[in-house]
């Protein structure tokens, strides 16, 4: 029969998991059942994805915000700096109730006209109106709501970010600047929480030259339990979320270990060999807010062997601009056969995969997974995906 399918994304229901539970267990029997019920035919390589959430609190992986108020306390001396946090109610207003909380004084600055996931704090007509260069000038609180106003809404959420963050202060120990340079912050304090994700090393570097006594980031806090807390030493409070009004989730640990044993345990129970992955937040951008995604330090903080390494496709189309339009079509499929035996054979020239660009397959399979199961209440935390590593020519 020939084959009419490609690549499949499908969301698997699971149970709710409570602290405690056997991740791999419900995660190798959620996809037996699926596979059961819908009568699925399983193959190799199939790709199996499990949000990070699924693993964190099986593994009861939380803080409260007490907890990280301790370990402010304990890696800082004294008041702090803390540079350029990304704009989020779930991400890091928890986080920076817990600084608040260590009784502190915080000097925070954001980057401005938005942080480093495309939130943003203001209307870049109006910073121009107003004469603003966000090179070089630093405004206060004060200055920023002179030239914006009170009502600067994200267009998303319809929160003012600053009023929030302001409103998380502890006896008014929360001082708001706008800056784009982190050796701004050495005015304020000499102690440096560096609170950006994705371009955290080069700031964190920028500020030592600059002279800084002691500069962390946020993937430096949370690294070890704190009163029977949860913690994670590879990433810290990098990639946690809000759970409650006083607790975090953070990213899983042991996350290699869990998706080995996944892989093994349906090598066992099915003789087919998978690959699994753990994901978080997808790798995209949002065309209508102008809004990165990916708010979490990496796409997949787990996976399989078989999942490193980038894509390595040709492009069909420019094939069929270049050498198909006068075959008859059952040459077409014989060419193409062809081209695909090069492409494993690593025989294709350059032009033959321009427009493919080698991305890391947990970064495409990862975002798949993340648009596939969503953040709301689909209730499919995993996500089965077969025939990805497929072509045309495979049958």
């Amino acid at each position: 029969m020939v084959r009419t399918v490609g690549t499949v994304a499908i969301g698997i229901r699971a149970p709710i998991v409570q602290e405690g539970d056997d991740a791999v267990a419900v995660i190798v029997d959620s996809v037996l059942r699926f596979v059961e019920a819908e009568n699925f035919c399983l193959r190799d390589r199939a790709v199996i994805g499990v949000t990070e959430s699924l693993v964190a609190r099986a593994q009861g992986n939380y803080v409260s915000t007490q907890h990280v108020a301790v370990d402010i306390r304990t890696k800082f001396s004294g008041d702090i700096a803390v540079v350029f946090p990304i704009l989020s109610r779930n991400r890091f207003a928890p986080i920076l109730k817990g600084i608040a909380e260590s009784g502190r004084d915080v000097f925070l600055l954001l980057s401005y006209p938005a942080d480093e996931m495309g939130n943003s704090l203001m209307d870049i007509d109006v910073m121009e109106a107003a004469g603003l260069n966000p090179y070089t000038d630093v405004l206060t609180e004060a200055e920023y709501r002179q030239i914006f106003g009170n009502k600067v809404q994200h267009p998303f959420t319809g929160l003012d970010y600053v009023r929030m963050y302001r409103e998380l202060a502890v006896d008014n120990n929360i001082a708001i600047y706008f800056a784009n340079d982190p050796r701004v912050a050495l005015e304020f304090s000499r102690e440096v929480l560096v609170a950006n994700v994705h371009a955290r090393e080069r700031t964190k570097r920028v500020l030592a030259e600059a002279g800084a006594d002691r500069v962390l980031d946020l993937g430096d806090l949370m690294t070890e339990p704190i009163n029977g807390s949860g913690y994670s030493p590879d990433f810290g409070l990098l990639g946690s979320n809000l759970a409650t009004d006083n607790t975090i989730k953070l990213f899983p640990r042991d996350c290699n270990r869990i998706v080995n044993e996944v892989q093994a345990a349906i090598r066992v129970k099915t003789g087919k060999q998978v690959e699994v992955m753990i994901y978080g937040d997808g790798a995209f951008k949002d065309p209508q807010g102008k809004i990165w995604e990916l708010a979490d330090p990496v796409v997949s903080p787990g996976y399989t062997k078989g999942l490193e390494g980038t894509s390595y496709e040709i492009k069909l189309k420019y094939i069929a601009d270049n050498e198909l339009s006068n075959l008859q079509p059952d040459q077409v499929k014989e060419v193409l056969k062809t081209k695909l035996k090069e492409k494993k054979n690593g025989q294709i020239q350059a032009a033959q995969s321009l427009g493919t660009t080698p991305r890391q397959l947990t970064d495409l399979l990862g975002s798949l997974c993340d648009l596939t199961s969503g953040s709301g209440d689909k209730g499919t935390p995993i996500v089965l995906v077969q025939g990805y590593f497929d072509d045309y020519a495979t049958e």
